[in-house]
């Protein structure tokens, strides 16, 4: 079996720094690119990259956390992880809180850079997955009449045929092939099961 490559991207406007934190990652087996512009890095990423980045926090231009912002108006949702030789409480706050995993001081152990990416790496994956979830289920329930959707909610809500039907307008025996139709669509069998697409989907209460 092939192993995906599992990208780091580096960003800081010290080469040194690029240097060390390029060849160390390298060694543990991770696709290094690096950057000494956090523009360059708003050039070469799209949504659809996946890994995870290690940031500076101050640089020339956009700063680590301007840099953050940036990336996630543009929807790229790399897991992020920043460096810095002196970060102020403010600025810990505030990256952890626009979602980056961990927030590292300068000089950064080795151990402690190839920790936090594989843990950061790890979360790109789990949140990949469940993007996938999410955008699978809402596929499945556009397959769906809007009165197959209004019958599966009431369904997941725990009501009866009769007490849909009831709250339709409409006859049990109406109500009951629209939820078979409805189940086949979704290819499931269950009203549990129905209950998980929609949380999936985004679409429970």
């Amino acid at each position: 079996m092939t192993l995906e490559p599992r990208y780091v991207f580096l960003v800081d406007d010290d080469p040194v720094m690029l240097f060390l934190w390029g060849g160390i990652l390298r060694s543990a087996g991770y696709q290094v690119e690096a950057f000494d512009r956090p523009e360059a890095l708003m050039e070469r990423l799209s949504p659809g990259d996946r890994g995870c980045a290690v940031v500076d926090l101050r640089m020339p231009g956009l700063n680590g956390l301007e840099l953050q912002r940036a990336l996630r108006a543009r929807g790229v949702t790399l897991s992020l992880i920043f460096v810095s030789g002196s970060a102020d409480v403010q600025a810990v706050v505030t990256a952890l809180k626009g979602g980056a995993v961990d927030f590292l001081s300068k000089p950064v152990d080795p151990r402690e850079l190839c920790a936090v990416v594989e843990r950061a790496l790890q979360e790109d994956t789990e949140l990949t997955k469940a993007r996938a979830c999410r955008e699978h289920a809402r596929a499945r329930w556009a397959e769906l009449s809007p009165r197959e959707r209004e019958v599966c909610r009431l369904l997941a809500k725990g009501l009866l045929d009769k007490q849909i039907a009831a709250a339709l307008g409409t006859a049990a025996t109406t109500v009951q092939a629209q939820r078979t139709r409805a189940f086949q669509k979704l290819r499931m069998g269950s009203a549990t099961e129905l209950v998980q697409l929609l949380a999936q989907a985004g679409e429970g209460d």
